[in-house]
């Protein structure tokens, strides 16, 4: 299998492309902000033709170049319902305005194919299958993508900004729980493998052993406590 990652724009977000293979089609995962020259980039390198574009949550930071890049290659976008309209009204997200020469800089709006994610769901892309799950905590409609594991490839978990290496997403925005965020680490996060490798929306990889061992909010979910908020710094957007 064939992951290449980059992260993108102003807020550094994980932009990830996955192929059985280079030379074979691929999903492309979070095309954020300024993405669209590094998808571009990495499709020419490795021989890459996009299928699909599947997003992790609607904040503006993961979705800013879906219309360019999905009109590029004419490819549907996968989006949880509740996060859907994140893709329109970037700043009815965030609750506040991200500053107008930013704004500037983003093509806002729906690409013409969306398609909705369900949870427990599977997508069978490129040859391929990513499972669904619904992890609100972050916002209402965040979700990961697991993929199996298979001989020596371990399984991987696209994290979005659930689960980080040390830390999780932040929930202070609208649509955002800390309840909720600790709901999903423990019913999405905890059950996996640990040698499943985790993708996250920011920073570097991680695995959900090293997790499990090492992030505060994790080992307190772990333990069937509440985590301390003040734990650890939490990011995302």
């Amino acid at each position: 299998m064939l992951i290449a990652g980059f992260p993108a724009g102003a807020w550094g977000t994980n932009c990830y492309l996955v192929a059985p293979a280079a030379g074979e089609e691929c999903v492309i995962i979070d095309p954020g902000h300024q993405a669209a020259q590094g998808v571009e980039e990495t499709l020419k390198k490795h021989r890459l033709k996009p299928v699909a574009v599947v997003l992790t949550h609607g904040h503006i930071d993961h979705v800013a170049s879906v219309v360019p890049v999905c009109g590029a290659h004419d490819v549907p976008a996968w989006i949880h319902p509740e996060d859907r309209f994140m893709m329109s009204d970037p700043e009815k997200a965030l609750g506040r305005s991200i500053g107008m020469p930013l704004m500037g800089e983003l093509t806002v709006g729906e690409p013409d194919d969306v398609r909705e994610l369900t949870d427990g769901g599977v997508l069978k892309l490129a040859g391929m299958e990513f499972s669904v799950a619904h992890a609100p905590g972050h916002t209402k409609g965040s979700v990961a993508f697991r993929m199996p594991g298979a001989g020596d490839v371990p399984p991987v978990f696209f994290s979005g900004d659930l689960l980080f290496a040390g830390s999780i997403g932040r929930t202070d925005l609208p649509g955002g729980s800390h309840a909720e965020m600790l709901q999903s680490l423990a019913r999405v996060c905890l059950p996996l493998d640990d040698s499943t490798v985790v993708l996250s929306g920011h920073g570097s990889q991680t695995t959900i052993g090293r997790e499990r061992a090492t992030n505060p909010y994790l080992r307190e979910v772990a333990a069937g406590l509440g985590a301390d908020p003040t734990a650890a710094p939490r990011r995302g957007m």
